[in-house]
């Protein structure tokens, strides 16, 4: 029996462009919600930054994985929150030193920091951060850098061989990459495969007892690792590989109906 059912957000539920998911989704959600099944999203955003993604519904959120398994929360309660830290990201500072268009982003209380790197290559790879970025000449002593970003004014191929090299070479972080020119960047060992297992200890049950949707680089993990995985039509081709199901498109929120069909005892899914 299906007891808690996660999803990425971008690509997955809501369409990119889309500010928010729509009324459908929230309807199936709730639909969820009321059979007794938890619903969270599973996303590299920031737990923070979820309110409106959801039209400020906290039932919809109040279970969550964000930062790519850096924040777990149940029920509205943290149970993992993970920080970067001046010594871990000094490495990969240095590291990119010599990597033309490459540079790392930070968040603080939302907004984007640039560690180094130059913002003309951000305005390519990212340019919604690249209008509110704050240069930093050098890495902050704080607590309060939740999430992180490398960007690279490059293709597909560069950005996936960039990622290589940085597994291969940086210390006590991970990378992944969730789209061209950006990859993500996790303390060592967390990922939504990780904030997955968080979340089903805490509940009680096994991984046989999770949904999971996605679509992109980062959904890999957890696509991987939980065996009722679904990715939706037009997934990264990682991501439908690792993914043991697989369902329609965002465009038509085929992962609404989906969960509306879970929450009443059915199985929609196809190979």
């Amino acid at each position: 029996m299906i007891k808690l059912i996660l999803s990425d957000i971008d690509g997955t539920i809501l369409p990119y462009g889309q500010k928010h998911v729509s009324a459908n989704m929230l309807d199936a959600i709730h639909t969820a919600l009321d059979a007794g099944i938890r619903f969270g999203p599973c996303t590299g955003r920031g737990v923070e930054w979820l309110a409106p993604l959801f039209c400020d519904d906290a039932t919809a959120y109040a279970t969550a994985i964000g930062t790519n398994g850096q924040s777990v929360y149940l029920d509205g309660q943290a149970l993992v929150e993970t920080r970067f830290t001046r010594q871990l990201l000094q490495p990969l500072v240095d590291e990119l030193s010599d990597v033309c268009g490459a540079g790392v982003l930070v968040f603080m209380d939302g907004v984007p920091h640039v560690l180094c790197g130059d913002t003309a290559d951000l305005m390519v790879s990212f340019p919604e951060y690249a209008k509110t970025a704050i240069i930093e000449k050098t890495i902050p002593s704080t607590d309060a850098m939740t999430k992180c970003n490398v960007f690279l004014n490059g293709d597909m191929d560069a950005t996936v061989t960039l990622c290589q090299r940085l597994n291969e070479r940086v210390s006590g972080l991970d990378f992944d990459v969730p789209n061209p020119a950006f990859l993500n960047v996790m303390v060592e060992g967390r990922n939504k495969a990780s904030g997955i297992d968080a979340l089903a200890h805490h509940l009680g049950i096994t991984l046989d007892d999770v949904v999971v949707f996605g679509d992109g680089g980062n959904d890999v993990p957890m696509l991987a690792h939980v065996p009722n995985s679904v990715a939706v039509a037009g997934a990264m081709e990682q991501a439908a590989a690792a993914a043991r199901w697989h369902t329609g498109s965002v465009d038509d929120d085929a992962v609404a109906d989906d969960i509306r069909a879970i929450a009443c005892g059915e199985w929609p899914f196809t190979r």
